[in-house]
């Protein structure tokens, strides 16, 4: 089962994060084989770290919470608060496999909260430039939640343009970075 989780850090945690940064990474090498992307977000000033996001292919909830909550980052407080839902890799691809590689371009998250009917469950037209692509989904996969893309963009209106407008509660759009060391993969 593939899940969704992105931290979202607490103002001000930048030190903190700093100091724990081999510890995060110590502790994502052991899910090196199950990671479809991961990667920090950030404030539009391109230097403020604003988050972090993982999506994982994990055994059930319960292994994705272990997962979400037990991260050093997490457990030390850099992290305000947790997203954590499941999630369909309708792409069939990690970050590793997008064709247009790991730098170039402006990279974004976009997160569509739902509500209502299911929307934007068909991949997009705009293929080549999904990083990832796929709804969220109840831990038992039987609700749609949301829409999440990664994906490559001119700007944040651009990356807003993937989800139709009017069908989701709230759209939120993150600059986005490929996360992990230059050598993964």
């Amino acid at each position: 089962m593939e899940f969704l989780c992105y931290h979202r850090d607490r103002p001000g945690s930048r030190p903190l994060r700093d100091e724990l940064l081999a510890k995060h990474r110590a502790y994502m090498d052991r899910y090196a084989r199950e990671m479809i992307a991961r990667g920090p977000t950030f404030a539009d000033d391109g230097e403020t770290c604003t988050g972090s996001l993982h999506i994982v292919d994990l055994p059930g909830p319960s292994a994705a919470r272990a997962f979400a909550f037990d991260e050093p980052n997490q457990q030390a407080g850099v992290h305000r608060d947790v997203l954590l839902r499941r999630w369909r890799n309708t792409l069939g691809r990690t970050m590793w496999d997008f064709p247009g590689g790991r730098s170039g371009g402006n990279r974004f998250l976009v997160l569509g909260l739902g509500e209502g009917e299911a929307a934007d469950l068909a991949v997009p037209p705009c293929r080549d430039e999904l990083i990832a692509y796929g709804p969220l989904l109840s831990d038992d996969g039987a609700a749609w939640l949301g829409t999440a893309a990664l994906l490559r963009a001119p700007d944040p209106e651009a990356a807003r343009a993937v989800l139709t407008p009017g069908r989701y509660a709230d759209i939120e759009v993150h600059d986005w970075e490929f996360g992990g060391r230059p050598d993964d993969r």
